[in-house]
């Protein structure tokens, strides 16, 4: 690798713009292991979002080593309705299907089991499973990633270290945003209905229709700051009922 292209601003310049997009690629990459390992034990969470992570940044650097092999993808392996679909569609729309699903059941599992709270499943089996799962969606964030980096960068050492600098700061964060999202049920909802945009890219893009990701992170990033504005709002309010509340209970002891 040569490290002399580092004397030029311009590699700099790449490789800042390229950690920061990587780092806004792999927040929803977060998210979905944060709701997926949420079902584990507490002692079980952490490592599991470790593994998860570092899975992540295997796939990438292991894709960006094997260029050739993801350029091939795009070329289609067999037709349909009079369109091609190539590897990279195959797996694009089974990630996204699986998106949808996974997101679609976690839903109806949190709206249907809200009152009858579900102690988190322990066991080898459990954490396989768990692992297994985030393995799948692993594969299929970790393409459109390299994809994007290949597309910002011109040297491989400039993606390699951009990935590995946005996995260090999305491991050091997963614990927060996962206790965060699993502290606040109205967050979780919309976490979940950010994965179920996310499917519908993923499926739009394998079926060959194009959908700007900055339309899909502006819609996400607004209702981000709209739900944090109601959390705002709902403390607030709940203080002067929580006092209100205490100070008639006191009231009845006098």
């Amino acid at each position: 690798m040569d490290l002399t292209i580092f004397a030029e601003p311009a590699a700099w310049v790449s490789l800042a713009t390229l950690t920061a997009m990587e780092v806004v690629l792999g927040i929803d990459n977060v998210i979905f292991i944060s709701i997926l390992t949420s079902k584990l034990p507490a002692n079980q969470q952490e490592n599991a979002r470790r593994i998860g992570l570092s899975l992540a940044l295997v796939f990438r650097v292991g894709l960006l080593f094997a260029i050739s092999w993801v350029m091939g993808l795009s070329k289609p392996l067999f037709e349909l309705f009079g369109r091609g679909f190539s590897g990279r569609d195959l797996i694009l729309l089974g990630g996204g299907l699986f998106l949808l699903g996974k997101a679609t059941h976690e839903i109806h599992d949190k709206l249907e089991t809200a009152h009858h709270e579900k102690a988190p499943s322990g066991g080898k089996g459990a954490f396989g499973l768990i692992l297994l799962q985030i393995l799948a969606l692993d594969l299929v964030f970790s393409l459109d990633s390299v994809i994007t980096a290949v597309g910002m960068a011109q040297h491989i050492i400039v993606m390699v270290i951009a990935m590995i600098v946005a996995v260090a700061v999305m491991l050091f964060f997963a614990g927060s945003i996962s206790d965060f999202v699993n502290r606040h049920p109205t967050m979780k909802i919309l976490a979940l209905s950010f994965l179920l945009l996310i499917g519908v890219m993923l499926v739009a893009e394998g079926m060959g229709t194009h959908i700007a990701k900055g339309t899909i992170y502006f819609a996400m990033a607004f209702s981000l700051a709209v739900e944090l504005i109601n959390m705002r709002l709902r403390k607030k309010t709940a203080a002067p009922v929580k006092l209100h509340n205490r100070f008639e209970a006191e009231t009845k002891e006098g």
